[in-house]
């Protein structure tokens, strides 16, 4: 029987007062998605201090990568799996841990990026994920395609949903495990339903527990 585990993600570093933040507001996180790198007005980057805390308080740790502003061009998605795949051995992530690449709504998709992310992912040795919107956007038809195009895009790949968003909960007041996905067979295991907490800079999330081997 599947089971969902709850857990955030922040676009800034984890302290012991955003952990504090969130314990006293919501409940203990499963998980905790951070990024790989820093980005300008959009993250900021891991660091080992952060992966020490966390790893310290048994939160496991699913790194993203959203250093890009469109999803376009084969070779463009082959260039981002290598920066992620860098970046996350620089930090020490072992090989076997899910990596998601950022691809927001608002970005230009094409299936042909796709699958330079999902099949230079797939050869690094590190697990291919993909963040992203099934409803609005480029990104369905993007995906259903590409897997068209190569069937391993859909097996090889964990998407993370979006949609639908109804605000940030507690574990106990989490909704039951019911994210949009693309209108082709996929694997989402990740729901992002909660954005932009009042209470902490935090999103909140449901996963799929098979995924919590393949984080760090």
């Amino acid at each position: 029987m599947v089971r969902y585990v709850w857990g955030v993600d922040s676009s800034t570093n984890v302290t012991p007062e955003l952990l504090s933040c969130v314990e006293n507001n919501y409940g203990r996180p499963v998980f905790w998605a951070r990024y790989l790198t820093t980005v300008p007005n959009a993250s900021e980057g891991l660091t080992t201090e952060e992966i020490n805390f966390l790893r310290g308080e048994n939160i496991k740790i699913l790194p993203i990568y959203n250093d890009f502003r469109e999803a376009v061009g084969y070779r463009q998605g082959a260039v981002a799996s290598a920066n992620a795949t860098f970046h996350a051995a620089r930090l020490g992530f072992p090989r076997g841990t899910y990596i998601f690449a950022n691809v927001e709504r608002f970005f230009n998709v094409d299936p042909a990026w796709i699958r330079g992310w999902v099949e230079s992912m797939y050869n690094s040795g590190y697990k291919v994920g993909i963040y992203n919107d099934p409803v609005e956007g480029d990104f369905d038809e993007a995906f259903c395609q590409a897997a068209r195009e190569n069937n391993q895009v859909q097996i090889q790949s964990v998407l993370w949903s979006a949609e639908p968003e109804i605000g940030t909960t507690s574990p106990n007041q989490a909704p039951s495990f019911n994210p949009e996905t693309p209108n082709c067979e996929s694997n989402v295991w990740l729901w992002q339903y909660g954005r932009d907490s009042e209470a902490c800079p935090i999103d909140t999330n449901l996963a799929d527990d098979r995924i919590l081997p393949s984080l760090w």
